[in-house]
């Protein structure tokens, strides 16, 4: 099966380093072993990872009209990933963030959000998401012209179309976050923030009440990512906890949207809800072994052979 799924959010390059145990100061320097440039971003690095698990991908988003914004598009096409409805925006750069990464893994960015903050409704294609199976709206809460009831309207628009609608967030960085991704959440099929991401929009005290939360909310299923713990499930079946797997840690840059990849394109698959979970936290772990958000499975067998062999 290769699902057809809109991506429709954030999308980043990324610039990264490591490892990084200092930053250098006036004129010094320091010698790194990696320095790498990808496309990232809850929905770039979405959908690169569904491309390569064997979805057919539409890239809906905004890119400033410079030469990130070609080195975005151009990636993307290489991994087989329709751009075309990526709207270049004339007066805002790219997106972009510089990651130095520290030996443990850890990530601080420099960040500019650029052309990711002038997305709105007259980008989306929406003709086109009447044609996909599944719609991830990636950097609920991050995306200021398109937050809210706009955003609300796409998820909905690709539900009542028949397709899996899934969300994810880009961290919580104002105060009104739950404000405006309230109006998606009813629309919403699964739901996959992290976990800091989940107790910061609810302002609740723990992971188990932050996701009964945010059901109470509208969205049918909770997935809490969690790292190396794995991940919290949310659901009419109650609240379970699913074991992580154990990997070598390079770099921590996304591996919760290979997560959210591999629980799209096995939802799909009509896998249940708990096995696909279990796919998500194999694809997050296999991305831990090397430097970027593409550093993760090529295929969905290799994704498959780990869980066979892994540790959970």
């Amino acid at each position: 099966m290769s699902p057809r799924v809109a991506c429709v959010g954030v999308y980043i390059v990324d610039v990264l380093g490591r490892p990084v145990e200092e930053l250098p100061r006036g004129q010094d320097s320091r010698l790194l072993e990696e320095i790498r440039i990808t496309v990232a971003g809850t929905a770039g690095g979405t959908s690169v990872d569904l491309a390569r698990l064997g979805a057919n991908v539409l890239a809906i988003g905004a890119i400033g009209d410079d030469n990130l914004a070609d080195f975005l598009t151009n990636v993307l096409e290489q991994e087989g990933i329709s751009a075309r409805h990526l709207t270049r925006k004339s007066d805002v750069q790219t997106s972009a963030t510089i990651l130095p990464i520290h030996p443990d893994g850890d990530r601080p960015a420099w960040h500019v959000m650029g052309a990711n903050a002038t997305l709105e409704a007259g980008d989306v294609p929406w003709d086109e998401l009447a044609t996909c199976n599944a719609l991830h709206l990636g950097g609920a809460g991050a995306l200021p012209a398109l937050d809210g009831e706009s955003a609300a309207r796409v998820v909905r628009t690709a539900r009542e179309s028949g397709a899996l609608t899934t969300a994810d967030c880009l961290g919580v960085k104002r105060d009104d976050a739950l404000e405006v991704i309230k109006p998606c959440l009813p629309h919403v099929d699964i739901f996959m923030p992290n976990e800091q991401e989940a107790m910061a929009l609810t302002g609740e005290p723990d992971a188990a009440s932050a996701t009964r939360r945010l059901r109470e909310l509208g969205a049918t299923t909770v997935i809490l990512k969690r790292g190396e713990h794995g991940c919290l499930i949310t659901d009419d079946d109650g609240e379970r906890e699913l074991a992580g797997f154990e990997a070598p840690v390079v770099d921590t840059t996304g591996c919760g949207d290979a997560f959210c990849a591999a629980v799209i394109v096995a939802t799909c698959a009509g896998w249940s809800i708990d096995d696909a979970a279990q796919l998500g936290n194999a694809a997050g772990a296999l991305t831990l072994r090397g430097l970027g958000s593409d550093a993760g499975a090529e295929s969905l067998d290799e994704v498959l052979e780990f869980m066979g062999s892994g540790v959970a």
